[in-house]
């Protein structure tokens, strides 16, 4: 498919990269993928809500929230489309892992980090729930603040720069190699940096789709690069959706990289599409969701 060595110009993924999963006529509710997303705070109540319509209009059968308990009843009132389980208090915290780690053994994949706030508590939240759910996860936000390369396995992470900057951080990994990182301006070359300094974390099975003019998504055996989307992609919830589309069509396949190659194309697409629409960058993360039933067609 694309490889990270080449010589020549650069490929990036097109419709043909793209493998959207398959549906049995005989599947039942469940079949196709049930989706756990764990976030919101007292401060971000949208975001849980647009990653898990994103999920949902993936193809996924169900997609629960799991919220503080205001972010939760905004969310009922907002749709009937999500199962929502309310927590008390205004954000997450170890007190709440027990039962939550109970709630996830009856998904596909989980969702973690939408809307959830960098809170003491909340970070610890994070930290340790993750180390006790054996789901597939997606990570994303806040939620790529908390942990380490070590805490992680089967698991894709969506952050933009300075979120990985945080990561590898939080990871161990050396400023000196962290600032090379951040500061090179070529796509390639920095993808290929965080492969190699990553390189442990990418072993375990996990994938970074790093957000940016040019997505980049590094698997352990090669980089693909996508250059779908536009400038309104900077606008609050974009990336909920992406995080949304991610972990929909993981739960409905179970295939960590083909999930990450076709989010980030769709979610791109899904851009340049409304500001052809709007004529313009008004489009906001909610038009995102509804236009997502548009381009998903096999």
């Amino acid at each position: 498919m694309l490889e990270s060595k080449r010589k020549n110009k650069m490929e990036y993924i097109s419709k043909k990269n793209i493998k959207l999963p398959k549906r049995k006529k005989d599947s039942k509710k469940g079949d196709n993928g049930k989706v756990l997303v764990i976030g919101g705070s007292k401060d971000y109540i949208g975001a849980v809500a647009l990653a898990g319509l994103a999920a949902l209009r993936s193809g996924a059968d169900w997609v629960t929230i799991a919220a503080p308990e205001k972010v939760g009843w905004a969310i009922n009132a907002l749709t009937p489309d999500l199962v929502v389980k309310k927590y008390k208090g205004e954000y997450f915290s170890l007190k709440h892992i027990n039962e939550i780690v109970k709630l996830a053994k009856k998904y596909d994949v989980v969702l973690l980090g939408n809307g959830i706030g960098l809170k003491k508590e909340t970070k610890q939240f994070v930290k340790n729930i993750i180390k006790k759910i054996n789901n597939n996860l997606v990570l994303d936000a806040d939620g790529i603040k908390a942990p380490s390369t070590a805490d992680l396995k089967n698991s894709i992470i969506t952050p933009h720069i300075k979120e990985l900057e945080i990561f590898l951080s939080n990871s161990g990994i050396g400023k000196p190699i962290i600032k090379k990182i951040i500061n090179e301006k070529n796509i390639e070359k920095k993808a290929l940096l965080i492969k190699k300094t990553m390189k442990k974390f990418l072993e375990k099975n996990n994938i970074v789709l790093l957000k940016g003019r040019i997505d980049a998504i590094i698997s352990k055996d090669r980089i693909d690069y996508n250059k779908t989307g536009n400038a309104g992609m900077t606008k609050a919830g974009t990336g909920d959706v992406l995080a949304g589309l991610t972990a929909g069509f993981l739960a409905q396949t179970k295939d960590l990289l083909q999930s990450a190659i076709n989010a980030a194309y769709y979610n791109g697409l899904i851009g340049d599409i409304l500001l052809k629409k709007k004529k313009g960058f008004t489009y906001l993360a909610s038009d995102m969701v509804y236009e997502i039933e548009r381009v998903l067609k096999n």
